[in-house]
């Protein structure tokens, strides 16, 4: 059985048939991760958790530590994430209480969020022309399909900065170039999971149209955690449904994603340096 991967946000580790449930406090080279880590299984599959933003959402997304997050979740044996967050809509079709699986990203964070481990003495260049693993994608949608949940496959997740929400010019310039969502996060948990060999998705809940709609401005914070919340039941069920599939498949695609990828001879590399990575490239090191 895999190990399984959820990162979102607080509450999600309380999905019903959850068993074994245990707080895990993880060290790692890269500072602490944003809280700690639940385990546990369900029916037989071992799954971790992480909310991203610490319970009561105490870490702006800027300030998410997301080395240490991921790192911290291959030191637990995790093999597939798939990550819940709620994301803003550029498009009609996608509407407030739908989901969207997206496969592409486009980044437009400006602060320089760490998102390689690779660094200070080594250096490694994964492919991430597909940066969605494929068969997560697939179990996401097929559980949603199966749940009769709206969910929609495909399209591009712009990652912007945050913590404030888009101008109007903004929302309308991604617009334009064709994106599809909005969100603050997702785009450096799948960079780093690549490195870290963990295949990912991500499972995004609408909670409103960008401010480029015309019914934005009769949007308030209230109404878009409202929606947040009412679709945290259709999250929860999605991913009891795909937690079982993912956990039983034999292979996944990001297993080997450091095979080639590794541009230095580790043999110069620094043993010190070899130690803070070993979770990470163990295999590799001979």
């Amino acid at each position: 059985m895999a190990t399984v991967g959820i990162i979102g946000g607080s509450g999600l580790y309380q999905i019903e048939g959850i068993t074994k449930l245990k707080e895990v406090a993880v060290k790692t080279p890269f500072g602490a991760p944003s809280d700690k880590f639940i385990t546990g299984e369900l029916e037989g599959i071992p799954v971790v958790f992480l909310p991203r933003h610490g319970r009561g959402h105490r870490i702006s997304p800027s300030e998410i530590n997301f080395r240490a997050n991921i790192y911290g979740m291959k030191k637990l044996g995790v093999e597939a994430i798939m990550s819940v967050s709620a994301c803003g809509s550029l498009k009609e079709k996608y509407k407030p209480m739908d989901f969207v699986i997206p496969d592409q990203f486009l980044d437009r964070t400006q602060k320089g969020r760490a998102d390689t481990f690779f660094t200070d003495g080594i250096v490694a260049h994964v492919a991430f022309a597909d940066p969605i693993s494929k068969e997560i994608a697939d179990i996401l949608e097929k559980s949603a399909k199966k749940l009769k949940v709206k969910v929609h496959r495909g399209g591009t997740y712009v990652n912007m900065e945050g913590p404030q929400f888009s101008t109007k010019a903004e929302s309308n310039l991604y617009r334009s170039w064709g994106m599809d969502i909005i969100g603050m996060t997702n785009l450096t948990e799948a960079k780093l999971a690549r490195e870290a060999e963990i295949s990912y998705a991500t499972l995004s809940a609408v909670t409103d149209y960008d401010c480029w709609h015309p019914s934005h401005d009769s949007v308030t914070v209230d109404m878009i955690l409202s929606y947040l919340n009412k679709n945290v039941a259709n999250a929860k069920a999605i991913l009891k449904m795909a937690i079982i599939e993912v956990g039983q498949l034999k292979s996944f695609s990001a297993a080997d994603a450091l095979k080639y990828a590794i541009i230095t001879n580790l043999a110069i590399v620094s043993e010190e340096k070899k130690k803070e990575l070993g979770v990470i490239i163990g295999k590799y090191i001979k």
